[in-house]
C-alpha cells in the first residue's frame, strides 16, 4: 500500500497547495511514482499541473473527481476511481527521465456543494455517528485507494480543503498520516490546536462505530507526522525577531515540528512555477528556495518510511 498523507490547515493561504504540488514533483523527480489528490473547491492543485483552459476544455465535465462523487452519491456504484487518474504531461517529460512518475485526480469548483451532499447523507452537518451511512460515506476514499490500480504508487498526497468538511474527513480516513502547514503567526498555533482537537473527535467516532458495527473494517489510527513552517522572512541570516517567536510558540503545542521551514518567497507562495511546473522543477528558481524544499522534501520522506 501506499503512504498516504493529508493536507491540512484550517487557515488558507498557508501555502498547502504549494508544498503539496513541490513535495510531490520533488519525490517524483528522485524516481518515486506519486498520487496527489486534489479535494479542494478552489482546485489550486489542478492549476498547479493544468491551465485553466485545458481544464475546460478537457477535464471539468468528465474527468474530476466531482464525476466520481456525483456517481457515489446517485447510485452507489461509481466508476472505479483509477478512471479518473490523470498524468500531467509537462512535469512528466522532466521526471520519467528519472524513472519518476507523477499522477493527479483533479478537482472541481463544484466540489463546495458536493460537500454538503455527502453531509446531507449522513442526517445533516453534524455528521451524525447513529447514521446507517457513517461508515460507506466516511470511506469511500480509503475503499476506493484500496484497489489493487492504486498499489504501484509509493506516495499519495491528499490536498483538503481548509474547514473539516465531509471532503477532509474523508481524506484523513484514508490517510496514514497528516501534515500541517502553518504560517509562524498567533492564528496559525490556534487553528493547529483546534484541527487537533478536531481530528481526536474524528477518530474517536469514527473507530466508536466501527467497534458497534463489529469489526467489518479496521479502525483509523492517523497521526500528525508535523507542522511545516511556511512563508517565514528574514531578516540577514536569520527570521525576523517575531517570527522566531512565534516558531518556538508552535513547538510549544507539543507536536512534531519540521526542522526545515519555508522561507517567504514571491516565486513560491505567488503564482508558483512556470505555466504547469512546479517550482521545484522550475528552470532560474532561487537556490536558497530550491534548498529549503530539498531539504523539506528530504525530511518528508524520511518521517513517512520511519
Amino acid at each position: 500500500m501506499p503512504r498516504t498523507v493529508s493536507v491540512i490547515n484550517y487557515k488558507g493561504g498557508v501555502g498547502k497547495t504549494t508544498l503539496t504540488a513541490n513535495i510531490g514533483a520533488e519525490l517524483a523527480n528522485r524516481g518515486r511514482t506519486v498520487l496527489l489528490i486534489d479535494l479542494d473547491p478552489q482546485s489550486s492543485l489542478t492549476f498547479s499541473f493544468y491551465t485553466a483552459r485545458q481544464w475546460e476544455e478537457e477535464l471539468q465535465d468528465e474527468r474530476t473527481i466531482l464525476q466520481w462523487i456525483g456517481a457515489l452519491l446517485s447510485d452507489g456504484q461509481p466508476t472505479p476511481l483509477a478512471d479518473f487518474v490523470l498524468t500531467p504531461t509537462r512535469v512528466n517529460e522532466l521526471v520519467a527521465a528519472n524513472g519518476g512518475r507523477l499522477d493527479l485526480i483533479a478537482s472541481h469548483l463544484g466540489l463546495i456543494d458536493v460537500d454538503q451532499d455527502l453531509a446531507a447523507e449522513l442526517g445533516g452537518s453534524r455528521f451524525q455517528v447513529t447514521s446507517p451511512n457513517f461508515l460507506r460515506v466516511h470511506r469511500m476514499l480509503a475503499d476506493a485507494l484500496a484497489d489493487d490500480a492504486f498499489g504501484q504508487y509509493d506516495v499519495v498526497l491528499i490536498d483538503c480543503p481548509p474547514n473539516f468538511g465531509m471532503a477532509t474527513r474523508a481524506g484523513i480516513v484514508a490517510s496514514e498520516r497528516v501534515l500541517v502547514p502553518a504560517k509562524p503567526d498567533y492564528l496559525s498555533s490556534l487553528g493547529i490546536n483546534y484541527l487537533r482537537g478536531r481530528l481526536s473527535d474524528l477518530v474517536g467516532d469514527y473507530n466508536k462505530v466501527v467497534l458497534a458495527d463489529s469489526g467489518t473494517v479496521p479502525p483509523i489510527t492517523p497521526e500528525i507526522m508535523g507542522v511545516v513552517v511556511t512563508m517565514v522572512q528574514y531578516t540577514g541570516v536569520r527570521p525576523i525577531t517575531v517570527h522566531r517567536e512565534n516558531i518556538r510558540a508552535l513547538a510549544a503545542t507539543e507536536l512534531p515540528v519540521f526542522r526545515q521551514t519555508m522561507r517567504q518567497s514571491s516565486a513560491l507562495f505567488g503564482q508558483g512555477g512556470e505555466g504547469s511546473l512546479p517550482v521545484v522543477l522550475t528552470p532560474g528558481i532561487n537556490d536558497t528556495v530550491l534548498y529549503e524544499l530539498h531539504q523539506l522534501t528530504s525530511e518528508f520522506y524520511a518521517k513517512i518510511r520511519v
